[in-house]
């Protein structure tokens, strides 16, 4: 006998009931699971502790040898370290106005020379400067009178007159026995951030950089301590808190710290800084020359450094050296052309300026010259600039 049709649906529905019902029912089931840990992970009993309290703090230890060395240096010598600020009149013209306007030029860092007010830095800190600002440690500011400067080495003295008890004078070491690899720390002002300590080694010894009289500053300090553009000026120092170096220049293709800093040598400075302080010329050594621009003797098809004139009764002129002149015809006769001294050769002007500067005024150099295609030797003494 065939199932009824009637039965058959009946049968059906019944299944699709069935299985709505299980469906609707593990939905529920997984709704009430769901339920049931959200109020198990939300529940206070489960999240908070009512005992909690600060963790105990581990036992420090002693400072690492090297630690404590960067500490006491810092504290002994941030004291001597000042930030400079200058600022310039800048003016504005146009067809119709004229207005003057007091801007801040450069920011920079100093130290400490004597407890009597002489504040040492960068001669670029405040070159051109209208009035120069420093801050000592305690924050106080104190309008500097510019003392002298030397713009080819970069060095500058101030003097402000603040009270000897806030002058604490740096220590001096000195640069002639510097080794590559040796600790040395700067402090100072980097973007205004007074008091500032980084570390690093000396990189190199005997470097060149031009100063802002575009003079070469040779036997030039280099350093991997972080300097950035408000160090100028500040004390490159020794693991003794010695001064060894003034950090005067970074070499970046963006102005800020890439890894190589440059100090001028403490021997240089301690050597200027007191001529400039007794009101006197800082005594430089020269052979009593003009010569040609170093593009002309190229042009001319030369290498080295060729005498223009000569100044009369000189050490140069007494020495027979001969300058540039016109023959009776009219024709250039040309003067000596420097190639070497002292065995050093020279082929520009900042050769000849770099060795000079390695000399002191009443030093006898021997000059290697070209004669009219003959090599001649020459004992020139050096004299001072007047």
């Amino acid at each position: 006998m065939e199932p009824n049709q009637n039965d058959l649906s009946s049968s059906r529905i019944s299944r699709s009931y069935a299985r709505a019902v299980l469906t609707v029912g593990a939905f529920m089931l997984v709704v009430l699971a769901a339920v049931t840990t959200t109020k198990q992970w939300f529940s206070p009993s489960n999240v908070y502790y009512k005992n909690a309290a600060p963790r105990l703090v581990a036992a420090r230890g002693d400072l690492a040898a090297e630690e404590q060395n960067a500490i006491d240096v810092y504290k002994t010598i941030s004291p001597s370290v000042v930030f400079v600020t200058s600022t310039q009149i800048h003016q504005e013209k146009s067809l119709f106005r004229f207005s003057a306007m007091e801007i801040e030029k450069d920011a920079g860092s100093g130290f400490v020379w004597d407890p009597n007010g002489y504040i040492v830095t960068n001669y670029h800190v405040v070159e051109n400067s209208r009035d120069v600002i420093v801050t000592l440690t305690d924050q106080s500011t104190w309008k500097a009178v510019r003392v002298g400067t030397d713009p080819d080495k970069d060095i500058a003295v101030l003097k402000i007159d603040a009270p000897r008890e806030l002058m604490p004078p740096i220590a001096i070491g000195t640069s002639s026995d510097l080794q590559v690899g040796q600790k040395v720390f700067a402090i100072g002002n980097p973007f205004g951030y007074d008091q500032t300590l980084t570390s690093g080694i000396i990189s190199g010894l005997g470097r060149e950089i031009t100063s802002a009289a575009n003079r070469p500053i040779k036997s030039v300090i280099q350093t991997d301590a972080p300097i950035n553009p408000g160090n100028s000026g500040g004390p490159l120092l020794d693991s003794a808190g010695r001064v060894i170096g003034m950090n005067t220049a970074i070499l970046s293709p963006t102005g800020a710290y890439a890894g190589i800093g440059f100090a001028v040598p403490i021997d240089c400075i301690n050597r200027i800084v007191p001529h400039i302080i007794r009101g006197e010329q800082v005594p430089k050594p020269q052979l009593g020359v003009t010569t040609a621009e170093d593009h002309i003797v190229r042009r001319l098809g030369l290498e080295g450094v060729l005498i223009l004139t000569i100044s009369p009764n000189t050490t140069a002129d007494k020495a027979g050296l001969r300058a540039t002149r016109r023959a009776d015809g009219g024709k250039l006769v040309l003067g000596d052309l420097i190639i070497a001294v002292d065995g050093e050769p020279v082929r520009t002007t900042d050769d000849l300026f770099r060795i000079i500067d390695d000399h002191k005024v009443g030093d006898t150099i021997k000059m290697t010259v070209l004669r009219e295609g003959r090599k001649i030797e020459v004992d020139v003494k050096l004299e001072p600039m007047p």
